[in-house]
């Protein structure tokens, strides 16, 4: 297949403005993404670790309790069970405000403030929404991966004449540029399955309220709300009857979803958490949510919260076609199925995706050098500075929000509220150095900085908490001992970009954006 040289250059261009567009945003989704793969083992490290795990009757208490103390959550009622995503129980429901509460069995009393350690909620919101407050962020990352799909259409046109004669060209040498581009193409062809799955869903799950309003007066006839119940819900939605009716135990609903699972099939059947509606109502529902062996996503299975009856069956190999979708867009796009070998995997394509984002910012700004001229353009000068200081940048401040979700505990401040300031300002001062430096300097510099902070990342885990990566290995917390690893690896990773970055300060090209400034040398 040969393209003309006409097309090959509207999808050059197209694949180039695309990329550039959704870039940098997409470097923070892939970067914060791939740590948040591994998201319940960051709340098990950034949470005090605690010698025994919660069983079902911690759940039946918490359960009975809340209800007890707390009559607005009989209306609508949802809890996590034990070891799903803390050691513990919780319960969580809206009071008559709308906002959220929460209980554990350490706080029965009720909070606005979600248990566990914020650590793991505040990097998904930097992947999800890029830290931007209310929905705003959630729709521009939608957008952001509308453009994507467009990027990685335009890249697969651009270069499937050569397709496979360079996809494992990698020409090390003099020639950086045409080094980096080889890694740049065979980066994005190898890993093109998993990054068009990215883009479908990242679009999917952000914007899929903005889809639904859109067709809603067409699909619907104007009663969208009557209708998005059942998509997005298992049991049907019935009034209270105001009949008083005793309430099954929690073990009997488990006891019973694990039973119907058997019957098609999915043994090993876990609960992660439940929906309760009308507590002590005749017209009570129950949902358990979980997830069982070799089964792609969770599925939900509604019963009737007195007698236990079966109501609505929405497990693997039962579920209607949206229900589907959707378990399946979240699954996919989380990597929430299959074994560690599979959070890995997606752990390297979350960072492998931020190195080709990174390295396309890169090619741009290069493949608009003049060549034969000191001063560059001053667009590449922005995009240099920004591409340093918001990739470089995001990278610091994560390293330094997990130093501080086991540093600020132990000083009595407002954890949640110190993350958030540490990271965002962080980040804003990272950037302001990109901006007052010369591009090659803040990336030497902040590249040495990110090294420095990830190398604290697992000394302050084992500061705050005893459990030093050598300890955790040794008593089989493998997980906690990934996460301090891990960050040592990245900090190598760092550590060795330093030193590349400062080898093409000392000998490239002269004329570049990436040069040292002439009074420097």
């Amino acid at each position: 297949m040969k393209l003309k040289p006409a097309t090959l250059r509207t999808f050059t261009s197209l694949h180039s403005w695309m990329g550039l567009l959704a870039g940098l945003a997409l470097f923070v989704a892939f970067y914060a993404g791939a740590i948040t793969v591994f998201q319940q083992p960051l709340q098990q490290w950034a949470t005090p670790h605690v010698a025994t795990t919660g069983s079902m009757s911690d759940m039946q208490r918490l359960l009975d309790e809340t209800l007890a103390r707390h009559p607005e959550a009989r209306t609508h009622l949802g809890m996590t069970f034990p070891g799903y995503m803390l050691e513990g129980p919780s319960a969580y429901w809206q009071d008559s405000h709308g906002t959220w509460q929460f209980t554990t069995l350490d706080n029965l009393a009720g909070s606005p403030e979600r248990p566990g350690a914020g650590l793991p909620g505040l990097i998904n919101k930097l992947h999800f929404s890029l830290g931007l407050p209310g929905n705003i962020g959630m729709y521009l990352m939608g957008i952001v991966s509308l453009l994507y799909g467009i990027a990685l259409v335009s890249g697969v046109i651009i270069h499937l004449p050569r397709l496979l004669k360079d996809l494992f060209a990698l020409r090390p040498g003099r020639n950086l540029k045409r080094f980096w581009q080889d890694a740049h193409n065979a980066i994005g062809v190898l890993s093109l399955p998993f990054h068009a799955m990215f883009a479908v869903t990242g679009a999917m799950l952000c914007l899929s309220v903005v889809l639904m309003l859109a067709i809603g007066p067409l699909a619907w006839q104007g009663k969208l709300l009557a209708a998005s119940a059942p998509a997005m819900n298992t049991a049907p939605t019935v009034q209270a009857s105001g009949i008083a009716a005793p309430r099954a135990p929690v073990s009997s609903w488990v006891a019973q979803a694990a039973a119907v699972a058997r019957k098609q099939g999915l043994d090993g059947f876990t609960p992660q958490y439940l929906k309760l509606a009308h507590a002590g109502d005749a017209h009570a529902t129950v949902e358990i949510t979980g997830a069982a062996p070799h089964t792609l996503a969770t599925g939900t299975l509604a019963l009737d919260a007195s007698s236990g009856a079966v109501i609505a069956n929405q497990l693997p190999g039962h579920r209607d076609a949206n229900h589907a979708t959707l378990a399946w867009a979240y699954a996919l796009h989380f990597g929430d199925y299959g074994n560690a070998a599979v959070q890995w995997l997606y752990f390297l394509l979350g960072l492998g995706g931020a190195f080709l984002f990174y390295s396309g910012n890169l090619l741009w700004i290069e493949s608009r050098r003049r060549r034969r001229q000191g001063e560059q353009r001053r667009s590449a000068y922005v995009m240099a500075r920004a591409t340093v200081g918001v990739c470089i940048g995001v990278c610091v401040a994560i390293s330094a929000t997990a130093i501080a979700a086991q540093l600020l505990p132990r000083s009595g401040w407002n954890v949640d509220a110190g993350e958030h300031w540490i990271c965002f300002v962080g980040w804003a001062l990272c950037l302001l150095w990109a901006c007052v430096r010369a591009p090659i300097q803040a990336a030497r510099e902040l590249l040495w900085l990110a090294a420095i902070v990830t190398t604290l990342v697992p000394a302050a885990h084992g500061f705050a908490t005893g459990w030093w990566f050598w300890r955790s290995a040794a008593a089989g917390h493998t997980a906690l001992a990934a996460i301090d690893l891990g960050a040592l690896a990245l900090a190598l990773g760092f550590a060795a970009l330093a030193r590349a970055t400062s080898r093409r300060a000392q000998t490239g090209e002269a004329n570049s954006v990436w040069a040292l400034p002439r009074a420097a040398t």
